[in-house]
């Protein structure tokens, strides 16, 4: 068998006939791999975690308390997670966040991050002396616009925790992870709890539609002075029409019009009836005075029911008796005397003496139903004239009432309107009360103070730098032994150059042991040369 195709053997043969140089490459990689955890700066991880919950959404009107009835809950979307990190990595809330522990004290970082921030451009640091000093004392004697003097090691720190802070959706979860790293646990652990801190006041800030106390207090001045407004309006105009309560004045008046009414109903059939009988009795009067001797009777007896209870005439019911028996006296004596004697005149006398006292009685009866009727028809002209007042005064009271009703529902808008606001007003003071209990967002997993450090890592590190350096160990002596082209073993020679190999001499020197004591520094510098 050719003894290049035996791959294992080819192997052993390059690695031992190159072990010195294994030896070396391997040693040193792992020297590198021990210092390596000593050397690098400890940075340490620390984790927190948000949960975004399901968004809270009234349903009622504008006058409805915020309670389970009258909402609805919806769960965040993607483009809400995506919000929520955003604004838990916006530069401005990181750089808030720092100047705020800066200024306690809280956040120093150590030498090394200092010194790799002076190592940005020069005109970032160094500029600024110059630009504050220099610069800006020139433009602002010239008249021109000075350049702001920036706080650089703030940006700087910034810019670092910006790309130290790792934020992140959790996939398929509603969590949003934080891990920022840092050399200090503690100063790390106190940002990120600021940060978090910091994080739900801006948040509910910017969801939230509460306002100040200060425009609380204007709002509620307008609304005192538009409400004394539009009192005082209500109060001029219902001194105007001298009334306190329209519509209970109005009731009082419509009842008025109809015992009014029902009254001259009965005055206008009083009227008629009155009417037609005075036109009666004067005709009766006139046909009375044109009758005869013996026409004693007379076609009325002035008789009144009132509540179906006669009442007659005492007066005239006596004179037309006494002329009615007058009368049948004379008729009686008129077959035994003659009508020119004396008893007869004397008969005749008195029945027209008591008959012109009869019509005279009459005729004053008849003048007493003509004052009467004229008195009644003054009563309907003026209860006709009451009747026309009150119904300009419910005019007047309806509009008046129209006038009000509309201040009265502005006012109702203005009270509703304030009312609101102040509850919402309540409602926000409480919602700070109970620590912001309206957000949606809450600290899953608050940030705590890490013991191991997440970087570097030795029981990784060490191993994969000696298994590192063994490869490009072996791999090094490979590449050298592809462009080395000597012959390293006789099955060479007749493969290359086509001839017969006669002898081989192999070398018998034996090799020398190491001189030195185990476990000695001499002995481990002796196996590392050899």
């Amino acid at each position: 068998m050719n003894p290049k195709e035996n791959y294992l053997h080819e192997f052993f043969r390059i690695f031992f006939a190159n072990k010195q140089l294994v030896k070396r490459i391997f040693l040193t990689f792992a020297v590198i791999a021990l210092l390596l955890p000593l050397l690098l700066k400890q940075s340490f991880d620390i984790t927190a975690q948000v949960i975004v919950q399901s968004k809270k959404l009234s349903q009622g009107d504008a006058t409805t308390s915020l309670t389970v009835d009258n909402a609805t809950f919806i769960p965040p979307s993607l483009a809400d997670m995506e919000t929520e990190s955003n604004i838990l990595r916006s530069p401005a809330l990181i750089r808030q966040t720092i100047s705020e522990l800066r200024d306690k004290g809280q956040y120093n970082p150590p030498p090394g991050m200092l010194s790799k921030l002076a190592g940005e451009p020069f005109k970032r640091y160094v500029s600024t002396p110059l630009r504050e000093y220099l610069v800006n004392p020139l433009r602002d004697a010239l008249g021109m616009e000075t350049d702001p003097v920036r706080d650089t090691a703030l940006d700087g720190l910034t810019q670092d925790a910006i790309d130290n802070l790792k934020i992140e959706t959790l996939p398929g979860s509603n969590v949003i992870s934080i891990v920022y790293s840092f050399p200090d646990p503690a100063q790390g652990t106190t940002f990120v709890a600021t940060l978090l801190r910091n994080y739900l006041v801006d948040r509910q800030a910017l969801q939230s539609i509460e306002l100040p106390h200060s425009f609380y207090e204007t709002k509620k001045h307008q609304y005192q002075v538009r409400l004394d407004g539009l009192e005082g309006a209500r109060l001029s105009l219902l001194e105007t029409v001298g009334s306190s309560d329209p519509k209970e004045e109005i009731t009082f008046r419509l009842n008025a019009i109809n015992t009014e009414e029902q009254a001259l109903n009965l005055y206008r059939d009083r009227l008629l009836q009155s009417q037609r009988w005075l036109d009666y009795l004067k005709a009766s009067l006139a046909a009375a005075n044109t009758n005869k001797l013996n026409d004693y009777t007379f076609p009325f007896t002035f008789t009144t029911t009132v509540d179906n209870i006669a009442f007659e005439d005492r007066e005239i019911r006596q004179m037309g008796e006494q002329l009615t028996t007058q009368v049948s006296r004379y008729m009686n004596d008129l077959a035994v005397f003659q009508p020119g004697s004396e008893p007869m005149l004397l008969a005749r006398e008195q029945i027209a003496r008591t008959r012109q006292q009869f019509l005279k009685v009459v005729n004053n009866r008849i003048q007493e139903r003509a004052i009467d009727l004229s008195v009644v028809s003054q009563v309907i002209e003026q209860k006709t004239a009451r009747i026309a007042e009150f119904k300009n005064r419910i005019h007047q009271l309806q509009q008046t009432q129209s006038k009000l009703r509309q201040m009265d529902t502005e006012i109702g808008a203005l009270h509703a309107a304030f009312s609101t606001y102040a509850q919402r007003f309540a409602e926000s003071s409480t919602t700070r009360a109970l620590d912001n209990d309206l957000s949606n967002a809450r600290v899953l997993s608050p940030p705590y103070e890490p013991t191991e450090a997440a970087f570097p890592k030795p029981l990784l590190i060490i191993p994969f730098g000696l298994f590192t350096g063994l490869l490009l160990a072996i791999a090094f002596v490979y590449v050298r032994e592809f462009f080395d082209h000597r012959f390293k073993h006789p099955a060479q020679i007749s493969h290359e150059l086509g001839l017969p190999v006669l002898l081989v001499l192999n070398e018998e020197t034996p090799q020398a042991g190491n001189p030195h004591k185990h476990w000695t520094m001499p002995r481990l510098v002796h196996w590392v040369r050899n």
